[in-house]
C-alpha cells in the first residue's frame, strides 16, 4: 500500500518543534549566561537546568494539547454513535449526501452509504464526517514522548558545544555550530515533510539567530548592570 506523508505529520511536528525548541533556547540561555559575564560552570548549570526544565515542559504542554483534541474526537464519536443507534435512517442519508458531494450520483452514493454502513457504521461516519481516521488520530502520549525526546536531544548539541570549546570562543562557536544545526534541522524537516528546503533552512535559521542575538544582548545588559 501507497504510503503519504500525511500519516506521519503528527509525530514528526511534535519531533520537529521539540528539536528546534531544544536548539534555540538552550543555545540562547547559555549565550545569554555567557555574555553577562558568568564562570564556564554556571554556563554549564544554566544549560542542564534548561534542558531538563524545557523537556518537562515541551512534554506536559504536548500531552495536555494532544489530549484535548483526543477529547474531542471522543465525544464527537460518542455523540455519533448515540446517533447511529436513534437514527440511523437519518444518518445513512447524511452519509450519502456527502458523497453526493464528492462526485457520485444519488443512486450510487446511497449504495456505498449503505454497504460501508453495513461494515463499519461507526468507522465510516468518523472517517468521513468527522475527518477521525486512524493513522490522523490523536495520540497524546507518543506526541508528548515525541516532544522531550527530540528537545533533549536537541539542547544536547548546544551543551556538548559548550563543553568542549575554550572559554574565549565560547560564544561565536556556540552561535555558529548552533545556526548549523538548525539549518540542518530546518532542510531535513522540509524534505520530509514535502516542502521547499531552501525555505525551510531560512525560515528557522533566520529566527534562530533572531532568538540567540536578542537573548545575547539581554545577558550582556544584566551583566553590565550588575
Amino acid at each position: 500500500m501507497e504510503r503519504h506523508r500525511t500519516g506521519r505529520m503528527g509525530w514528526l511536528r511534535a519531533a520537529v518543534l521539540g528539536a528546534n525548541d531544544g536548539i534555540v533556547s538552550t543555545s540562547s540561555l547559555l549565550l545569554g549566561v555567557a555574555a553577562a559575564h558568568a564562570t564556564h560552570g554556571s554556563v554549564l548549570a544554566a544549560g542542564v537546568a534548561g534542558l531538563v526544565s524545557g523537556a518537562m515542559s515541551m512534554a506536559a504542554g504536548e500531552y495536555v494539547s494532544v489530549q484535548s483534541q483526543k477529547d474531542s474526537e471522543q465525544a464527537d464519536l460518542e455523540r455519533e454513535r448515540v446517533e447511529l443507534k436513534t437514527d440511523n435512517e437519518r444518518e445513512h442519508g447524511e452519509l450519502a449526501s456527502i458523497y453526493v458531494s464528492r462526485g457520485l450520483d444519488p443512486g450510487l452514493a446511497k449504495q456505498v452509504a449503505e454497504q460501508l454502513m453495513n461494515h463499519d457504521a461507526l468507522g465510516a461516519h468518523a472517517r468521513d464526517e468527522l475527518g477521525i481516521s486512524e493513522s490522523l488520530r490523536a495520540r497524546p502520549i507518543q506526541a508528548a514522548l515525541a516532544s522531550a525526546g527530540s528537545f533533549t536531544v536537541g539542547a544536547a548539541m548546544p551543551l556538548l558545544v559548550t563543553i568542549l570549546a575554550p572559554a574565549g570562543a565560547l560564544a561565536a562557536l556556540l552561535s555558529g555550530t548552533s545556526l548549523a544545526f538548525l539549518a540542518v534541522l530546518g532542510g531535513l524537516a522540509a524534505r520530509i515533510g514535502g516542502a521547499a528546503v531552501l525555505k525551510g533552512t531560512m525560515r528557522v535559521t533566520f529566527w534562530g539567530a533572531f532568538a540567540m542575538a536578542l537573548t545575547t544582548g539581554v545577558g550582556a545588559l544584566l551583566g553590565a548592570v550588575a
